[in-house]
């Protein structure tokens, strides 16, 4: 994210000698993506950052995933997944819904603190579904609330301390880093003028967050020979590692709340690209807000129906009465899964019952993957068993 920020105390040149005032000097630390070539941020420690006094294996949940073969379109019953959130937390209690090589999908929902944590592997992108929660990170802050994506850097610490409602997260971890799409942002990474959002709606911490500590324990996720190429470690570090003073530089977590979304609309309807928001390796994330639909005199509102011949389509149903979908039987919670190589569109009733609508009031986030989508088992547990024959009404055989 090439838009600096500053924030605590750092010294007027960097890598220059900076000190306390009892003369000790703070440990600099360079946090940077792709080697030295990247955006990156400078954060001064009163602790060694790299003292460590034990580490241990962290057994990570169920990370395993099962082909969708047959091919099948599919959906998840989120909601159905957890019954009771009271003793979970927002890390260690993720249930994988869908995964490959380059983005895992998962969802939970919790009331209490997590551990200290950090993905050592790439950027989180967390969807707050429902409920709030307050996010210390080594940086600074952040309260996140209904409809916020929380983007985490990679190899960020951090932790997740939901409000008094509890939270429900929509988690996208990535074996990338996730940015705003290139095509929003000028050569120097300024958004350009046609950007749905920009720098105004971005918010990231503002003031150091100091915890002073001995033996704190972090959950590191990192690569490894487990599933999906995945283990966990449990390292603890010999004081806290939220003893930053104060950082600057142009990587940094922040929250952007989809509400803040500009949806971009015409009179034939749009196709999904419109509606990116992120970008990661292999995979796209969009928004399908509340908005003005076609005003083409003879215009179809509903999508036409379209064939992923390079991509797997994960529509999650957040908010509102997504029309694409009526009569199939999803509701808020639900995830559709469009495999690439089956043509999908709306239910055949949907057409019809959407001409001459002027507005369609639907919330829902996508993400678009450009290699196949297995299923974790989390969603294999929800997986309702017919949605793929409700455009037909019926299945051969039964």
């Amino acid at each position: 994210m090439t838009f600096y920020r500053q924030v605590g105390q750092v010294p007027p040149k960097r890598h220059t000698q900076f000190r306390n005032p009892d003369g000790a000097l703070y440990y600099e630390e360079l946090m940077g993506e792709e080697g030295f070539s990247s955006d990156s941020s400078l954060l001064y420690h009163a602790g060694v950052p790299s003292a460590i006094v034990d580490s241990q294996i962290w057994e990570l949940p169920d990370l395993a995933t099962v082909p969708n073969h047959p091919l099948t379109p599919r959906h998840l019953k989120l909601h159905s997944l957890f019954t009771d959130s009271s003793e979970l937390n927002v890390v260690e209690h993720r249930r994988l819904v869908l995964g490959n090589g380059d983005v895992r999908i998962s969802y939970v929902v919790a009331e209490q603190a997590s551990p200290y944590y950090r993905n050592a592997i790439g950027d989180e992108c967390v969807y707050v579904e429902k409920g709030s929660a307050t996010v210390e990170t080594v940086f600074g802050v952040l309260t996140a609330v209904e409809g916020d994506y929380v983007v985490i850097p990679r190899a960020t610490t951090h932790r997740w301390l939901p409000g008094p409602d509890g939270v429900h997260a929509y988690c996208i971890e990535a074996n990338s880093h996730i940015a705003p799409p290139k095509r929003y942002l000028s050569r120097y990474g300024q958004f350009l003028e046609h950007a749905p959002y920009c720098e105004r709606d971005l918010h990231g911490p503002t003031e150091a967050f100091v915890v002073e500590g001995e033996d704190v324990e972090v959950l590191v996720k990192h690569r490894g020979h487990g599933p999906s190429g995945i283990v966990g470690s449990r390292m603890t570090y010999a004081t806290h590692p939220f003893d930053v003073i104060g950082w600057d530089g142009c990587l940094y977590p922040y929250t952007f709340n989809v509400s803040d979304y500009e949806p971009i609309t015409g009179r034939i309807h749009q196709p999904p690209p419109v509606h990116q928001v992120f970008e990661g390796y292999n995979f796209v994330i969009c928004n399908f807000v509340p908005r003005k639909v076609d005003y083409h005199p003879l215009s179809v509102p509903v999508p036409y129906y379209h064939s992923n011949v390079d991509s797997d389509e994960v529509m999650f149903y957040c908010g509102g009465d997504y029309e694409a979908r009526k009569g199939s039987g999803i509701g808020l919670g639900s995830i559709s899964l469009h495999p690439g190589g089956y043509a999908h569109g709306p239910q055949p009733s949907a057409i019809e019952a959407s001409l001459g609508a002027e507005r369609f009031e639907e919330l829902a986030v996508m993400v678009d993957t450009f290699r196949p989508l297995e299923l974790g088992e989390g969603g294999s547990a929800v997986d309702d068993g017919v949605y793929a024959w409700t455009w037909a009404g019926r299945r051969l055989g039964s």
